[in-house]
């Protein structure tokens, strides 16, 4: 999910940025430390505002200025359940991952789709029965299982496409059709006039 938070930190600006307009500086610096980086609000992407700068505090020894600062961030928190769309930017024996947005998420193999999945050396997934397929570029919904946020490498998103309105897109639609098609009742076909055969039994006048 993504989300802009205001967030106050004291932000240092060191000494190759105090030639530049203060608030300027300030904001290239916010950008350099948070850009990137993963706190418990998610991982950080861009910042969009600087609202408020305090007056500067220099520490003896630093030739950097630290700044009280509130600004506007943009965010993403991948959440337990969630819905994400998504491409497929891996296709591996064990699994594809799914490039959503800033992060990839893994869907495991048993994970992929309501079939037995067989792993081919180009690079794809087909369903044994259903003969479905997945590749890399393929865009698909599914589901958040499990979240890990540790580090920027360290982050582990667990991902799932094995429940209803999930899968490939391409599967989506195809389901979404035939759901639509109404169901034609059969007929029952007219039998063929032919011979019938009857026993007589004589009649004793």
């Amino acid at each position: 999910m993504y989300s802009i938070l205001q967030v106050k930190s004291s932000i240092r600006v060191p000494p190759n940025l105090l030639s530049k307009d203060l608030r300027e500086a300030v904001k290239t610096a916010v950008q350099k430390e948070f850009t990137g980086s993963i706190g418990k609000e998610g991982l950080f992407l861009l910042v969009i505002d600087v609202k408020e700068i305090g007056s500067g505090t220099i520490i003896p020894g630093d030739g950097a200025i630290y700044y009280e600062t509130i600004f506007d961030v943009l965010t993403y928190k991948p959440l337990l359940q969630e819905i994400v769309d998504g491409e497929v930017s891996e296709v591996t024996e064990f699994g594809v991952f799914i490039r959503m947005g800033p992060i990839d998420g893994l869907v495991h193999v048993s994970q992929v789709m309501d079939d037995y999945v067989n792993y081919s050396n180009t690079g794809m997934l087909t369903g044994k029965e259903s003969k479905r397929t997945l590749k890399v570029k393929d865009t698909v919904r599914a589901r958040i299982i499990a979240v890990s946020l540790k580090s920027l490498k360290g982050t582990k998103i667990g991902l799932t496409m094995r429940q209803p309105g999930l899968g490939k897109h391409e599967w989506l639609e195809a389901e979404k059709v035939a759901a639509a098609t109404p169901v034609k009742e059969k007929t029952e076909r007219s039998k063929k006039p032919g011979k019938e055969k009857y026993s007589k039994k004589s009649e004793k006048k």
